[in-house]
């Protein structure tokens, strides 16, 4: 049986799904981020909620990909876990 990253890496050899793979890896990279930052403070949803005044169910939503965030509720989520908010545009690669 074959792992998830050997059946990604696979995929990505179709070009036509490594551009749709490519278009929604940044949302797929906010969203894990949101998630580590959140386990890396050692914080449940629960507790991020009460500390940043977000419903949990709305950071529920954030953290599976069903609601988009806002440069506004990241940097909430960011205070709450005691961190900043850091954004960078990359080069893309050619």
């Amino acid at each position: 049986m074959t792992n998830y990253k050997d059946y990604l890496n696979e995929q990505l050899q179709n070009e036509e799904f490594k551009e749709e793979w490519d278009a929604i890896e940044p949302e797929f990279a906010i969203i894990q981020a949101m998630i580590d930052a959140r386990k890396n403070a050692g914080m449940t949803q629960k507790e991020l909620a009460k500390k940043t005044g977000i419903a949990q169910g709305d950071i529920s939503k954030l953290e599976s990909g069903s609601a988009n965030p806002s440069l506004k509720t990241l940097q909430r989520l960011a205070a709450g876990m005691g961190m900043r908010l850091k954004l960078e545009f990359v080069p893309t690669a050619r």
